[in-house]
């Protein structure tokens, strides 16, 4: 039976186990879900088995920097306990340490790729997983390049719940650099400035506030003028460079970086979990299913 991506996908999903070993397995079984399943609970493998269908949304994100070369990971866990885990804390290091060496820019790639000789992360994640009783995965990675008249500032907050990363071209000032990173991770900007965001979103945008600018009975030629002054405050809630410098509001953040001589080239904020479902426990169905065992 010919084994898909989908097959792999899906066993990896209900084990927890490596995608080569999964494919091995499907292999072995001729394409049997369960008997695969037994093969990887047979070999160890699958020694974290039944954790693919609980939901990762806790964790950190690491940072990685060597030279002009920066990288930023969100690995997820079950549970807040284990984000705090010295060993899991390591992992989340060792795997922003390797996507920055093998220059993965997805998380696929990066599973894909070598942790060390003959291992690959997805391998690694998946031992971990086994001795550390959770389901652990790499939900994300950014890959950043810099010149040299470049400066990287990189931040976590929460221990690493919260991780930014920014370049600033024109100064190597990385103090400045980490007050920006500082500021993105408290502020949630959605893109650099004005002509990042799309035209589609700035139509859409302008759509809402005009519309509610008639709703409060204001005439066709006030509207006009109203809706450029929210539009203004719309760009200064989601653009960077026109947001108000946290660490100094008499400044816009553009500003800032214009006064030390440097420009934003590029920023990303990984905020763990967000837009995932968040787990709910239920310790009553949880003790029932244990008993059932």
């Amino acid at each position: 039976m010919a084994i898909t991506a989908a097959m792999v996908k899906e066993l990896r999903e209900k084990t927890g186990a490596g995608m080569l070993d999964c494919k091995k397995a499907l292999v072995e079984a001729d394409g049997d879900m369960n008997a695969a399943i037994d093969f990887l609970r047979e070999k160890g493998i699958a020694k974290a088995a039944a954790k693919g269908d609980r939901i990762a949304a806790e964790g950190l994100t690491a940072v990685a920097v060597d030279g002009n070369k920066a990288a930023l990971v969100e690995i997820n866990s079950e549970t807040d306990f284990v984000a705090k885990n010295e060993r899991f804390q390591s992992l989340v290091q060792n795997i922003a340490d390797a996507v920055l060496r093998n220059g993965s820019e997805t998380a696929e790639a990066a599973l894909a790729s070598e942790y060390e000789a003959g291992k690959t992360i997805d391998t690694y994640i998946s031992e971990e997983a086994s001795t550390i009783g959770e389901k652990i995965s790499l939900r994300r990675v950014a890959l950043f390049a810099k010149e040299d008249n470049a400066a990287f500032g990189s931040y976590l907050h929460m221990g690493g719940r919260i991780g930014s990363v920014v370049v600033i071209e024109g100064t190597t000032d990385e103090a400045v650099a980490k007050d920006v990173s500082m500021h993105i991770a408290a502020a949630r900007p959605l893109y650099v400035d004005r002509s990042s965001v799309t035209e589609e979103e700035k139509a859409r945008e302008e759509k809402v506030l005009t519309e509610q600018a008639l709703n409060e009975g204001k005439p066709a030629n006030i509207v006009e003028k109203m809706i450029a002054g929210r539009m203004n405050k719309f760009y200064e809630e989601i653009c960077l460079v026109d947001q108000t410098f946290v660490k100094d509001p008499d400044f816009k953040v553009g500003k800032y970086v214009e006064s030390k001589g440097g420009k934003i080239v590029s920023f990303v904020r990984f905020e763990v979990g967000e837009g995932m479902e968040k787990r709910e426990e239920n310790f009553a169905e949880e003790v029932m299913n244990q008993l059932k065992k």
